[in-house]
């Protein structure tokens, strides 16, 4: 059986950062990913998927990232429950990840000393790295080549 995921999105507000009783850091976020179609608007929507990050990576996110950053995420799908203080059943569908990988580039950040993944063993070859990527590289996009940075509000962003 199979239970993995992959996702790129962006955080819809900063990583919250806790310990557990035994002091392990485990960080939560949401991620917005866009769906790959729009609705009958023209829109294009997105889902929200809760994310939880265990140990030094835990705690890279939460220093590294923040709201809007791009992030991908490497992990597998988790159900849980709980009674709430009402005494109601509560089920939880979230995002284990097994590694985050910091997107923006270095100039995209406000944080100049950001790494460009939550471990130090970063492979940074992006997936396919073996001549089968189809899609326009750096040097192809106009958006990399101006040189210049992208203009983007904050009420720009769907979250």
């Amino acid at each position: 059986m199979i239970n993995r995921v992959v996702l790129v999105g962006r955080l819809t507000k900063d990583p919250e950062l806790r310990y557990t009783p035994n002091g392990i850091p485990v960080a939560t976020f949401t991620l917005a990913v866009n769906r790959p179609f729009t609705n009958t608007q023209g829109e294009r929507e997105a889902d929200f998927i809760l994310c939880v990050v265990w140990r030094k990576a835990a705690e890279n996110v939460a220093n590294f990232l923040k709201k809007g950053s791009l992030a991908g995420v490497d992990g597998r799908i988790q159900t849980r429950s709980y009674d709430n203080q009402e005494g109601r059943r509560v089920y939880v569908t979230e995002v284990v990840a097994d590694s985050v990988q910091f997107l923006d580039t270095k100039g995209a950040s406000n944080r100049q000393n950001a790494p460009a993944s939550s471990y130090p063993d970063f492979d940074p070859k992006p997936f396919g790295s073996d001549n089968q990527h189809q899609g326009p590289s750096r040097n192809e996009d106009s958006i990399f080549n101006s040189g210049q940075p992208i203009d983007i509000s904050d009420d720009d962003l769907p979250f």
